[in-house]
């Protein structure tokens, strides 16, 4: 009985350790983490923003890898410390590969990030959206307001890639999503929400240029893969990557030029990022 309680203790201190409070120096030394252990994030995520979502995991200080083919999927992912999946340029083949690869991440023990691009614009993406949360454990569900309140069930509507609005409290449908899958959901918007359905994080960092660029969704999602990668806390990792993209967006908006110029500082932004920058500029809360 002794030994079991001392397990017990033992347990309960590593639960704690990566359940510290999220605060800015915290996501800081996160960031310090990542860079230092340099993590491989396995992509499979569509044809439109490949190559940026590889820039900003460079840029980051983790190692990208996009690939799908059902022969090696199983080796990347054997290779791997995260995987991000992106339904954006959705294929029945690719469909195969995702879950294949998901079900290799998840007997690995890895983080699987899910960015349901496009949920509720066709029957297609949502259904598949939905069978990849049914068959995988998913560590992070990252979209907008529309996607998640598809997904949730909730009244909500998107064009294209686009949300159009969801009726109701997005923070407490999040919520819900997160603990009825037990999973952690983060949605983007001016004010980004994470949440595992006990806590909440608030991220009001970013910059509207950010909306005039594609793709910038998608590069948050390979973001939130390379921290998971290094943190057991998948919000903390959620609430790390969303802060240090949207302080990033900040700081590249500052050139004031057009969008494309804006994109070229962006990803040399991410690369420049460093922890006394997020523990000094991130506009956090908890609640």
């Amino acid at each position: 009985m002794e030994h079991l309680f001392r397990y017990f203790l033992i347990g309960y201190a590593r639960m704690c350790d990566y359940m510290d409070p999220i605060s800015p120096q915290s996501l800081g030394t996160l960031l310090a983490d990542l860079r230092a252990r340099r993590p491989l994030v396995h992509h499979i995520t569509n044809a439109v923003t490949m190559n940026d979502c590889a820039n900003v995991t460079l840029a980051i200080g983790a190692a990208p890898v996009m690939a799908e083919a059902m022969e090696e999927i199983g080796e990347m992912v054997g290779l791997a410390d995260a995987l991000v999946l992106n339904i954006g340029t959705l294929s029945r083949q690719q469909i195969l590969s995702m879950t294949e690869a998901g079900h290799c991440a998840n007997r690995k023990g890895i983080p699987v990030i899910l960015d349901p691009v496009g949920a509720g614009a066709t029957s297609l993406r949502t259904a598949s959206a939905l069978m990849l949360l049914k068959e995988l454990k998913i560590s992070v569900l990252k979209g907008n307001a529309g996607e998640i309140g598809v997904l949730a069930g909730a009244d909500a509507q998107v064009r294209g890639v686009d949300s159009w609005g969801v009726s109701g409290d997005i923070v407490t449908i999040a919520k819900s999503l997160a603990k009825e899958r037990r999973i952690v959901v983060a949605v983007s918007g001016v004010v980004d929400v994470i949440t595992d359905g006990a806590r909440t994080v608030y991220v009001s960092n970013g910059h509207e240029m950010l909306g005039r660029l594609s793709g910038t969704g998608c590069m948050v999602a390979s973001l939130t893969g390379a921290f998971s990668a290094v943190s057991k806390d998948h919000m903390a990792a959620a609430a790390g990557a969303f802060t240090a993209f949207g302080i990033a967006g900040e700081q590249a908006a500052s050139a004031g030029n057009g969008p494309y110029a804006f994109r070229t500082a962006l990803v040399d932004r991410i690369a420049a990022l460093s922890p006394e920058d997020i523990a000094g500029q991130a506009q956090i809360r908890t609640g």
